[in-house]
């Protein structure tokens, strides 16, 4: 089976509904990583206190045939396209990988069984 890492950057406050909708297109378990948005333009500036975003990164580690649903249901729930947004969602191939919770591997050759 070919996995796929699905990573998405939103807004700290959208990062459990973000994950509810992955889930329910396919999606498993969830790596999550907190940070900050540095971006090109300048920040808010409060009382001498630079006002920064906090975001979330998740990180999916998807079958291939299940990866675009997934991506798909985050673009579209958060408007991913919209450049006023400030989330991203990208994938990329995995050539091995280890680690992967045996109970979840059957979930996702059972969720493949279906879509085929």
């Amino acid at each position: 089976m070919k996995f796929t890492a699905l990573i998405t950057i939103i807004q700290d406050s959208d990062e459990e509904e973000a994950i509810k909708v992955a889930k329910e297109a396919g999606a498993g378990s969830v790596t999550i990583i907190h940070g900050k948005n540095i971006g090109l333009k300048e920040k808010k500036v409060f009382f001498g206190l630079t006002l920064e975003e906090n975001i979330s990164v998740l990180l999916f580690i998807l079958p291939l045939r299940s990866s675009m649903k997934v991506m798909k249901a985050l673009r579209v729930s958060f408007d991913l396209d919209n450049p006023e947004n400030s989330g991203i969602a990208f994938t990329f191939p995995l050539s091995h990988v280890a680690g992967l919770n045996t109970e979840e591997l059957h979930k996702f050759e059972d969720n493949v069984k279906i879509m085929l």
